[in-house]
């Protein structure tokens, strides 16, 4: 375990001080935005979808470093996949985050989103690490609004 939190610090600070795919990608026909008021972040998310592939995406936004280290992670996670697995990306990683039962069985199929693990230990900082998750599905159904972290 201890590994895992030295990893997860390691991702967060890198994440955190460079996120990759910080840029709104052109074109884009998919848009969602997301704010969780308990600590002011905010994220904006832009996708390209091809059908039913996401084929580019990016975000903008500020906030603290565990929202941005896990927005850019979902970038990378999700860019190339279809909309069910990136729905099947986001149950797991909730799941993970939220600690349910059975969660950490699926650990490999996480990848580098598997760091996120340790944000359970501060339920205050689940809202920030599912920011960019919410506001991605709200995308993903073009729903309009904002996308809330409840």
């Amino acid at each position: 375990m201890m590994d895992l939190r030295e990893l997860y610090q390691e991702v967060i600070l890198d994440h955190g001080k460079n996120p990759r795919n910080h840029r709104f990608p052109e074109p884009h026909n998919r848009e969602g935005r997301g704010y969780n008021p308990l600590c002011g972040d905010k994220v904006t998310l832009r996708l390209q979808l091809d059908g039913d592939k996401i084929t580019d995406v990016g975000f903008m936004g500020q906030g603290c470093a565990i929202s941005q280290a896990s927005c850019s992670t979902m970038t990378q996670a999700i860019k190339g996949k279809t909309v069910g697995e990136a729905d099947a990306l986001f149950s797991k990683f909730h799941a993970m985050v939220m600690g349910e039962a059975g969660a950490d069985d699926d650990f490999d199929s996480l990848g580098k989103l598997a760091v996120f693990a340790g944000v359970r230990e501060f339920p205050m900082r689940v809202k920030c690490a599912t920011l960019g998750w919410h506001t991605l599905n709200q995308a993903l159904r073009n729903e309009g609004g904002e996308a809330k972290t409840e």
